[in-house]
């Protein structure tokens, strides 16, 4: 994938939600929850704080936890993914 993100912002392919329970019940799309962890794709040099020059501290490749609403969902050649600021990872997955 070709696309590199500005200043401290990540790109995150989100995982998929489960569509069937353990116990093989299936979930409607209506009712899942909107998935919050992804792979890392591309990350952002960093960003400027009182003049100092912070980097990124996450890196490509890894799995991390983000908030439900955070980000902003694109298109990027054929395939959706989210790009959101790195402020907005709660975790970082092992």
């Amino acid at each position: 994938m070709k696309i590199k993100p500005l200043h401290d912002r990540v790109v995150v392919r989100v995982q998929d939600s489960e569509t069937r329970t353990e116990s093989g019940i299936v979930i409607p799309d209506n009712a899942k929850e909107k998935p919050t962890t992804g792979h890392v794709l591309a990350v952002g040099p960093g960003h400027y704080d009182n003049g100092t020059f912070v980097a990124t501290s996450i890196t490509e490749g890894a799995k991390v936890l983000f908030g439900q609403h955070a980000g902003q969902k694109v298109k990027v050649e054929d395939e959706e993914v989210t790009i959101l600021r790195e402020n907005d990872i709660l975790a970082v997955l092992a």
